[in-house]
């Protein structure tokens, strides 16, 4: 006969249950998708240019969601912008007409783009227009959407985290409360 109750001689085989069961959850995560990363740009970043080029195109890694993407083509004050349409996205490519440019100096391509993950990757491009084109900057278009930090980290991995550790516990209580 034991000295201890049932309870307390099954607490040990209940709590290496429960570590377990963690260890397997956690060594069977599937690792986090990569984001998309920009391959090349035409113009190629820091390039310098003597005529204006009449489409900007980017290049990914992987195709992109069609869904919340931007591009803007900002002149060298900074704010004019030069885009002469929509950005238009073709598998891992993504592509804009652009305005006769203007004044000589570094233009920057601005973009925004959703990965296949869904996480928004967002970055420039500047390249450097030599000798002055005819063009007249854009009125930039005033966005109604609210923009999504770069940084923002789902939630659904932290409910699913919390719903294993309360289910693992729950599971340790009823093995330790059992006679």
């Amino acid at each position: 006969m034991s000295l201890f109750p049932p309870s307390v001689r099954n607490a040990p085989r209940g709590a290496a249950l429960a570590i377990a069961v963690l260890f397997m959850a956690l060594a069977c995560a599937q690792p986090a998708m990569a984001h998309s990363v920009l391959v090349s740009s035409d113009p190629a970043k820091e390039a310098s240019l003597d005529s204006a080029p009449a489409v900007v195109t980017l290049v990914f890694n992987e195709p992109l969601d069609r869904g919340f993407t931007e591009l803007a083509v900002l002149g060298p004050d900074g704010t004019s912008h030069w885009e002469g349409g929509p950005p238009v996205v073709t598998g891992e490519k993504l592509s804009a007409p652009l305005r006769p440019l203007g004044a000589a100096g570094v233009y920057t391509v601005k973009y925004r783009v959703v990965s296949a993950d869904g996480h928004p990757v967002s970055g420039s491009v500047p390249f450097t227009l030599t000798t002055a084109g005819p063009g007249t900057a854009a009125v930039p278009k005033v966005r109604s959407e609210t923009a999504v930090a770069d940084d923002t980290v789902p939630v659904w991995p932290w409910i699913a985290g919390a719903a294993l550790v309360a289910l693992a516990g729950a599971f340790v209580a009823r093995r330790i409360a059992k006679p």
